[in-house]
């Protein structure tokens, strides 16, 4: 046991001194939150008991279809069929306008970045904000279509994102058909956040998770969908990576985590090149001088 007291025995309480910072930079798991977490809370933080579980989330369909031939209602109030409008490869938003939580920072997170995607909108992509709230009108559909067209600052073309109501029963299909799972509670509602790529025959190809958006995983959910190649989700890495902050009604990079991690692996790594190399280390003769 002469390495307790070397320089290994240094380095191993060194790490072992790492670790404990490194595990206290964690964060308790009772403050984290998965994309999946949302539909527990309400809009006012309150929880939602166990037994409503099956009321509200999301069920990926991936591989499986819309029923394109449902009639929803224009911003303009003129009925148009579902079909007329997933031409292209579509961004299916399921929203309700009149939401102060994280509908407004997923519809606004898309308009931010849009102008990146490399797809021509209304030609190569369309996205289509569907309400799931059946009260909502067409008038504040069209409210909220200028709100989010003027946020871009670029031109975006009318055709390009199109903003539905509809009836309780077309709702109720468009959105068991896609998983999706919601549930009034007064006023407002409890309801995963998720956009949905669909191919032009209505396939479901991929599910996007959470109110921020990259334009290269837009493109390539985009392509993905012109093909019809159903695309695998990263619901797991977000999960991860991603809390969700309730002052900010946002998610923010879980920092902490992810660097307290690094420490460990990197800081294991360089104990495990510490102890090989020292067991390949010559021992050197004792009182440090050859006798001859």
């Amino acid at each position: 046991m002469a390495w307790l007291h070397g320089p290994r025995w240094t380095a191993f309480r060194c790490f072992l001194s790492i670790m404990l910072v490194a595990f206290a930079l964690l964060p308790a798991p009772a403050t984290a939150h998965t994309e999946e977490d949302l539909h527990k809370h309400g809009p006012f933080g309150t929880d939602a008991g166990a037994g409503d579980a099956a009321k509200f989330g999301l069920t990926e369909r991936l591989g499986e279809k819309i029923p394109l031939d449902l009639t929803f209602r224009d911003e303009t109030g003129a009925p148009v069929r579902l079909a007329a409008l997933v031409t292209v490869p579509t961004i299916i938003l399921p929203v309700y306008y009149s939401c102060t939580n994280v509908c407004n920072f997923l519809q606004g997170g898309l308009a931010s970045v849009l102008k990146d995607v490399r797809q021509r909108p209304g030609e190569e992509y369309r996205v289509i904000s569907v309400s799931f709230d059946e009260t909502e009108t067409p008038e504040l559909a069209t409210k909220y279509k200028r709100t989010y067209l003027a946020s871009m600052n670029a031109p975006f073309p009318e055709n390009g994102w199109r903003f539905l109501t509809g009836d309780a029963k077309n709702i109720r299909r468009l959105t068991d058909a896609a998983g999706f799972r919601f549930e009034r509670r007064g006023r407002d509602f409890i309801h995963p956040v998720a956009s949905i790529i669909v191919a032009r025959d209505g396939t479901i190809v991929r599910y996007l998770y959470g109110t921020t958006f990259l334009p290269k995983d837009l493109s390539l959910a985009l392509l993905e969908a012109r093909s019809g190649k159903v695309g695998a989700t990263i619901r797991q890495v977000v999960g991860y990576c991603f809390t969700f902050d309730p002052q900010a009604k946002t998610y923010v990079f879980n920092l902490l985590r992810v660097s307290a991690t690094i420490v460990i692996i990197s800081t294991g790594a360089f104990l495990a090149f510490l102890f090989l190399t020292g067991k390949k280390r010559p021992a050197s003769p004792r009182g440090g001088h050859e006798t001859h």
